[in-house]
């Protein structure tokens, strides 16, 4: 459903003394030289000019599940679905037309004289097409409540921001839930072509614990009365056919907490491991890197956490992070794009996660989330490759990591390599162990991507890493004992309530200690 938004004036005295014009615009797509949703931004003398066309694509968001936009981003930019008119006096303007990470920006200078119509048509083409490659985007994270009838709307948002899956999140609290969907499971999706809205979860969410994230369940899962147990809620979401995980690299909220306590029981699925909330530098890896070393695996993944990751457009300056899909992560099919094909390749883990950068990683044959059975003295090649575009996405380092230690690595600077494409070869003598292999990016003006690894194991053993699973252990333990003076801290801030599910969490402490002496054994 395409929201009819009313007409606003620049200037009311301004506009009486100038005769408007009319102005129509088109955007295409470059290979279907079809009209095709675009993201939006007029500015006039660095300004921004609010002027909204009727065709501009609306749905209420904001924090809390409060209205606190409607038309415009957070940025003031606004989604039409491919046309759109303004009525403008005369004067120079800027119009910016953008696509998502794979499409190249567009700013055009506007010179509006009086008389008219003015029709421009303007045609966006990719840098690059990884769904051709099989890969398809999704933004994991965002909050906005779906009922059936916006469900056009926001296809077109996502769209315009050429994200092929838009995971929006139910959200809960201790006290409430917000971001209401209307259905779980394939009956609360809604396809078009290769893009796709599908409902999930971030719930529960605590300060002592962090946020879960779940997706890819038949129904959503909530126990009030035993909300700190997030086990409860990740094994009933398993029994649903969903996906689990952590958000936030599990830095906020003391998500590393709940990692620890979850993880290394083997409830978690997957790491939101790239995300503008925590920091303007969206790529942290330390939670991520001590699960790998502990020998745990979790598939990588992204999301914008829209609307709250950045200032709305009335209340501060416009940040990088406020965007839907500026944080997402890719999952290679192979076969035809669908939810079902989806889910189960996001639950292989194979994916990588980026801000901008493209990254290839092959080691043998096996691509990310492959397991790769290695007999001792068999050898190891591995090759990575990142793909960027000199004036949107410009390359700078490319790292291959094993162990959570850099083992390869080149600049643009080097011969050979550029701003656009990065690639580096590495050969391994024989390998005594197991290990994980991954490769990660960083690009100008904080850009990043990491892939999720590929886990090798050597006549049948383990890949965790043997030289830091004692450090990480007991490091994981420091975490349990963070939390244990958690319970014993009575609070009678109401947003604070560990301490009353001490009996509970003890018992589930315990169970994570076990774990951990076991794995001392290794």
């Amino acid at each position: 459903m395409i929201g009819v938004i009313c007409l606003f004036p620049l200037n009311d005295t301004y506009a009486q003394k100038q005769p408007s014009t009319s102005l129509h615009i088109e955007v295409l797509d470059g290979k279907t030289g079809k009209p095709t949703p675009v993201r939006v931004r007029l500015t006039q003398s660095g300004k921004v000019v609010k002027v909204l066309p009727n065709e501009a694509v609306a749905v209420s968001y904001g924090l809390w599940d409060h209205a606190d936009g409607y038309a415009y981003q957070p940025d003031s930019s606004f989604y039409v679905a491919g046309q759109f008119s303004f009525q403008l006096p005369p004067g120079t303007y800027q119009l910016s037309l953008m696509k998502g990470n794979e499409y190249i920006d567009q700013q055009h200078i506007l010179v509006i004289k009086s008389g008219g119509p003015v029709r421009k048509t303007y045609t966006l083409t990719r840098w690059i097409n990884m769904a051709a490659r099989g890969w398809y985007s999704a933004d994991d994270h965002i909050h906005i409540r779906r009922s059936p009838g916006e469900n056009q709307s926001l296809m077109h948002w996502i769209q315009a921001e050429d994200v092929n899956v838009g995971v929006f999140l139910k959200m809960g609290d201790f006290w409430e839930t917000y971001y209401p969907q209307y259905a779980f499971g394939s009956t609360g999706n809604y396809q078009q072509g290769n893009y796709l809205l599908t409902p999930g979860q971030e719930d529960p969410r605590t300060p002592e614990l962090g946020h879960a994230l779940g997706f890819g369940a038949t129904g959503s899962v909530r126990y009030k009365q035993e909300y700190y147990y997030y086990d409860k809620v990740f094994d009933e979401l398993h029994k649903r056919g969903g996906l689990t995980g952590y958000a936030h690299q599990a830095e906020s909220f003391h998500g590393y907490r709940g990692l620890t306590l979850d993880g290394l029981r083997g409830k978690v699925d997957m790491l939101e491991l790239l995300q503008y909330c925590v920091s303007d530098q969206p790529l942290h890896t330390e939670n991520y890197y001590r699960m790998l070393d502990l020998g745990f695996p979790l598939t990588a993944t992204a999301g914008s956490d829209f609307p709250w990751c950045g200032h709305d457009h009335d209340h501060g300056p416009p940040e990088q992070s406020a965007r839907i899909g500026n944080a997402r992560f890719y999952t290679y099919l192979n076969k035809p794009f669908s939810y079902s094909a989806w889910k189960a390749a996001v639950a292989a883990g194979r994916t990588f996660v980026t801000s901008g950068p493209i990254l290839d990683l092959k080691v043998n044959k096996a691509i990310p989330g492959d397991k790769l059975a290695l007999a001792k003295g068999e050898k190891l090649v591995i090759k990575a490759e990142a793909f960027g575009h000199p004036g949107q996405t410009p390359l700078d380092i490319l790292e291959l990591v094993i162990h959570g230690k850099v083992v390869g690595r080149v600049t643009k600077q080097e011969a050979g390599q550029s701003a656009d494409h990065l690639t580096i070869s590495l050969e391994l003598p024989p390998l005594a162990h197991g290990l994980w292999v991954a490769a990660r990016c960083y690009g100008e003006n904080r850009q990043a991507a990491h892939t999720s690894p590929v886990y090798i194991s050597v006549d049948g053993g383990g890949f965790h890493n043997p030289e830091t699973i004692g450090s990480y252990l007991t490091q994981s333990e420091k975490y349990l004992l963070e939390l244990e003076q958690e319970l014993d801290t009575h609070s009678d801030n109401p947003e604070f309530r560990a301490w009353f599910y001490k009996k509970g969490l003890k018992i589930r402490i315990d169970e994570t200690r076990e774990v951990i002496r076991v794995l001392r054994g290794k």
